[in-house]
């Protein structure tokens, strides 16, 4: 390894330029990677969405859904299903096992799907089969209004003009607008006058689908001239399908014309969106797996112009909820504490070593590992992330160990008359070996990375890379720069610096220090038993400690998901999200607001996609979003805790639930809405149903518990109409005639009879559809005046039919082709851990289940325990990993336990600093403790090894321990306050990132301190107690025996 320095002293120039390199290359990598909150989280999860118009729960649970289950389970790797059935639209989410290739994966649940579907009903359409994505979530809004145009043209606008060139932007993904109404020709049927003519509803929409025909019409030959055969077989204008006969050769003849007024309309209205309270379009953006959310939103941003040209004269549009201001927010923040972390480091060393030249040596180390780092997070396919970022914010006091050993002893050998050439080479020769064995111990912490599970496999790898390529780029170069410029820089200035520090306030410092170390290593068992104590003492906040899986922050946002009592009217649903919109901006005041927006009613049947970004269960379920401006306000915690108990009053009846709606926090809940949930399957939904409710009422007793509710509508209100076969076939009626007409007269003939009409002018089809007047069928003695049938003497529901009310299911849930329900909750503070355990142990209380029946817990919560607990498992797996690796170094196993000592204090400190500044334990915290171990292995391998070296030289060992500690007093304090000093800005969170980072930063802090005090007063004695009097390493050959 000598031959680095020896290189690179007698090439300095190289040097220069490899370092200019390094800069560039840098610049380059930089400019080029894409950013974003997260690295790419490998969820491997495919959702099939199968819309069916009209159909109900039941119909879609054992037509569509069921024969898709059965065929997915032929999918290698799947390790659940979970599925939906609402009305007129099934969700499936096909779960696979980690490390499924997920494009293998699709193909085959493709090829299945379309296989399922030839056991559907008639008229079932293709899925929709994406892939879902943990950080596929939107990352913005954009939202059209308009004061002069109708709702049909704005949603016509933003679906067959914005949308098109939305959808081909690099990295972004357009889902079909939501809200609005969807332009449609309406036929507007007159009841009365079908009754007077005799006509049914059906007869209608069967005339106008038989006029509306789509025929080839072939060429006509004129001689040397071929010219197309153009057939009016469909009209160019909507008012001409009122020309269209319904009943010819009767009397009298009836056209459309006659029993519809027809208009250039809009379908039925399944949706509805609200802007600040005004009915709005909005189309969420979102971002492709494998996309930045930076760019993403920058690319639409420049888009702007071009979209804003396509659209209509009156309608206006925005980018709002704009999630790419907290990702620069986040990645500015660790770049600013990063940098302030390098200066405090950069003042540390100048404080110890009095000599500006050695701190510039050593700081300019810093930067160039960094730039050297970004080169290779590069060229690993490594994106700059709030992952990689804590990793490098780590770094910075990681790096500076390197270069401060070295420069410390190049400065000892100065300090003793050495010439600067000699002692540089003398110096870097001492400290080589034990820095490249400091370095590997900090790189092995870091291998049970690689083999983790749970989200910590996608999270803790990039910080792994960050930190170990930190490592080797911090080695390398202050193998070769440190040495070039030190022998340029360090002369008799150097020499004189330093015996300044040894003969004034150092020098006394280690006189005190020396005292204490000796009185430790006289009496090592008393120093032992004291330190076990204190880290029993230190490790019991882990007993009260609160975890979860990743630090929560205020992002300024609310998302809020209103349930009305079932069976609730799209109309009057909207009134209450109104009401609930102006009694927050009440409360919180118009300053604080900034926009609200909601979305109420499930997708509409023509766009099932967008059930992938929201979860409306029916027209009584809306999800509303609001933004919050920065500054003097109650953080959004607080401002849940208020509304819960003032909507509880002001709206009784109405299921509210808080949920995630900032982007970290949506991306950590995988899908799910809510970071609690236990999960009743089982054969009978109603058993299921009790059981649930009983587990319901047993949460809302656990006091972290917020928002407990059964989220679907299992008590759905349904007319029941129930046709006499025998009767119906008296009539001379089929179940065809009798539910084409009901279908007619509660919808729409959209979800009987196809129709399409062409807009010649913009080439984009429309559907035709037949409406009944809403006042007319509003109650069962409406229903029984339907006209069904054909003919002179045309029948009535009535006659066929009774008409009765119940309840059904409005959602049916499934897990693993069991039905399920879902008791879903919220929590209140940052302890889901505790929170997982209490509702654990309220599971563990139940009274026997019915036959057939199972509770399990999901959410978040589950995802955490498996996460935190696999790190806890690479905590220990990384102590054993050094413990070889310096047994294979040093040739004994005394010595590895020697240096392992220190790791006791490690923990101790974490646990104490997380307590001290109440800090949960999550995945940030323990990723700190886990690099704490690597730092604290380091420093102590520095000063067993000098006390290896003085035993070689004949020392005793309680002298060997003393000198060893004594001499490498300064280079640990050195170190170690460089470090602490780096770590103060993030645990600070001093440059806005806020929550997110500053727990990595406070663990460090905490271990390292710790860690420090036990190597400089308990590692002298435990190596007094176990070194024994052997110095030679274990060998087995025969010469040396």
């Amino acid at each position: 390894m000598m031959q680095l320095v020896i290189g690179a002293l007698k090439r300095p120039f190289t040097v220069l330029v490899a370092m200019l390199a390094i800069v560039a290359g840098a610049w380059l990598a930089v400019r080029e990677a894409p950013a974003d909150i997260f690295p790419e989280l490998s969820v491997p999860v495919v959702y099939v969405m199968q819309p069916y118009a009209g159909l109900n729960p039941s119909q879609i649970e054992g037509q569509l859904v069921y024969y898709y289950e059965y065929h997915f389970l032929y999918v290698a790797g799947v390790e659940h299903i979970e599925s939906e059935a609402l009305q007129g639209l099934g969700v499936l989410k096909i779960y696979f096992h980690p490390g499924t290739d997920i494009g293998q994966a699709m193909a085959q649940v493709t090829a299945m799907a379309f296989r399922a579907t030839s056991m559907m009903p008639p008229g079932t359409l293709p899925p929709f089969i994406v892939r879902f994505d943990a950080g596929s979530i939107p990352v913005g809004q954009l939202i059209f209004t308009s004061d002069d145009r109708s709702e049909s043209e704005v949603q016509d606008a933003a679906l067959n003009r914005v949308r098109p060139l939305l959808a081909t932007l690099p990295g972004v993904s357009a889902p079909p607008p939501t809200g609005g109404k969807v332009r449609t020709i309406v036929a507007h049927l007159d009841p009365s006058r079908l009754r007077a003519l005799r006509v049914s509803p059906d007869e209608v929409a069967t005339a106008l689908a038989r006029s509306e025909l789509t025929l080839p019409a072939g060429n006509v030959r004129d001689g040397d001239r071929i010219s197309m055969a153009d057939l009016n077989s469909m009209v160019t204008s909507p008012r001409e399908l009122g020309d269209v006969p319904v009943r010819l050769g009767g009397t009298p003849s009836v056209f459309v014309r006659d029993v519809a007024r027809l208009e250039d309309g809009a379908d039925l209205v399944y949706n509805v969106a609200l802007a600040n309270g005004r009915r709005t379009v909005f189309m969420p953006i979102t971002k492709r797996a494998d996309a930045s959310t930076l760019d993403v939103v920058r690319t639409v941003k420049d888009a702007f112009p071009q979209m804003r040209a396509q659209l209509p004269d009156g309608i206006d549009l925005r980018l709002e909820f704009d999630q790419s201001t907290y990702v620069t927010n986040a990645i500015k923040g660790l770049l600013e504490e990063g940098l302030l972390g390098a200066v405090f480091t950069g003042l540390v060393v100048l404080l110890f070593l009095r000599d500006g030249r050695s701190a510039f040596i050593v700081v300019v180390t810093i930067p160039l590992s960094l730039l050297s780092v970004f080169i290779a997070l590069r060229l690993s396919g490594q994106t700059v992330n709030i992952m990689t970022l804590s990793g490098l914010a780590l770094a910075v006091g990681i790096l500076v160990d390197e270069a401060t050993v070295a420069i410390e002893n190049i400065h000892a050998h100065l300090g003793r008359g050495i010439p600067v050439r000699r002692a540089v080479v003398d110096a870097m020769a001492e400290v080589m070996a034990p820095r490249f064995l400091a370095m590997l111990c900090v790189l092995a912490v870091f291998i049970p990375a690689f083999g983790m599970s749970g989200i910590g496999a996608s999270l803790f790898p990039p910080l792994a890379l960050a930190v170990g390529f930190s490592m080797i780029a911090s080695f390398l170069i202050s193998s070769m720069v440190v040495p070039v410029l030190s022998v340029w820089l360090l002369g008799d200035r150097a020499v004189h610096a330093h015996d300044e520090v040894s003969t004034g306030r150092f020098a006394r410092l280690q006189s005190w220090y020396g005292a204490r170390v000796r009185a430790a290593v006289t009496a090592p068992r008393r120093t032992l038993l004291i330190y076990g104590l204190l880290a029993v003492v230190a490790v019991t906040p882990a007993l009260w400690l609160g975890t979860e899986l990743f630090p929560r922050t205020d992002a300024g946002q609310l998302r809020l998901r209103v349930r009305a009592e079932p069976g609730t009217s799209l109309e009057r649903t909207t009134a209450l999200v109104r009401d609930v919109a102006a009694d927050i901006e009440r409360d919180l005041g118009e300053e604080v607001v900034t926009i609200s927006l909601a979305n109420i009613g499930s997708p509409a049947w023509n766009f099932p996609v967008n059930a992938l970004y929201q979860s409306n269960g029916g027209p009584q379920d809306a999800e509303l979003l609001v933004a919050l401006r920065d500054g003097d306000r109650p953080s959004v915690a607080e401002i849940e805790e208020r509304l819960r108990t003032r909507f509880a009053e002001r709206f009784p009846g109405v299921r509210f639930s808080f949920e995630a709606g900032d982007i970290v926090s949506r991306v950590m809940n995988f899908g799910a809405n809510t970071p609690v949930e236990v999960l009743v399957s089982g054969r009978d939904l109603d058993a299921s149903r009790q059981v649930a409710e009983s587990i319901a009422v047993r949460l809302r007793g656990i006091p972290s518990l917020r928002d407990v509710q059964l989220p679907g509508a299992l008590q759905y209100p349904v007319t029941k109409v129930t046709v006499d076969r025998d009767r119906a076939g008296q009539h001379g009626l089929t179940m065809s005639d009798v539910g084409r007409s009901v279908v007619a007269a509660t919808s729409s003939t959209v979800l009987t009879t196809p129709i399409f009409w062409t807009d010649q002018r913009s080439g984009t089809p429309y559907r035709v559809e037949l409406l009944l007047p809403a006042s007319q069928s509003r109650t069962a003695s409406d229903l029984l005046a339907i006209q069904v049938g054909r003919g002179e003497m045309p029948t009535l529901l009535g006659d066929v039919a009774t008409v009765t009310t119940g309840t059904a299911p409005g959602a049916i849930s499934r897990f693993n082709s069991q039905r399920s329900v879902i008791v879903a909750a919220n929590l209140a503070g940052n302890d889901l851990g505790a929170a997982g355990a209490a509702v654990r142990e309220a599971l563990a209380d139940l009274p026997p289940l019915p036959r057939g029946t199972s509770v399990s817990m999901r959410g978040q919560v589950e995802q955490m325990r498996e996460t935190l607990g696999s790190l806890t498992g690479g905590l220990a797996l990384a102590v054993a990993t050094i413990v070889l690796l310096l047994m294979a170094y040093f040739q004994s196993w005394r010595v590895p336990l020697i240096i392992a000592a220190s790791t006791p204090a490690v923990l101790g400190g974490v646990l104490v600093s997380l307590a001290v500044t109440r800090t949960t334990i999550n995945i940030q915290s323990l990723m700190g403790a886990v690099m704490c171990i690597g730092i604290a292995v380091a420093n102590a391998v520095l000063l067993v090894n000098f006390a290896l070296d003085r035993r070689r030289a004949g020392d005793s060992v309680p002298d060997a321990a003393i000198n060893a500690a004594i001499g490498r007093l300064r280079p640990i304090l050195m170190t170690t306050l460089a470090m602490v000093a780096g770590m103060i800005p993030m645990a600070l969170a001093v440059g806005g990132a806020g929550a997110q980072s500053a727990p990595l930063g406070r663990a460090v802090i905490g271990g390292l301190l710790a860690s420090t005090l036990a190597t400089l007063f308990c590692l002298p004695a435990v190596f007094t107690l176990m070194a024994g009097q052997s110095v030679r390493p274990l060998s087995l050959a025969p010469e040396e025996a």
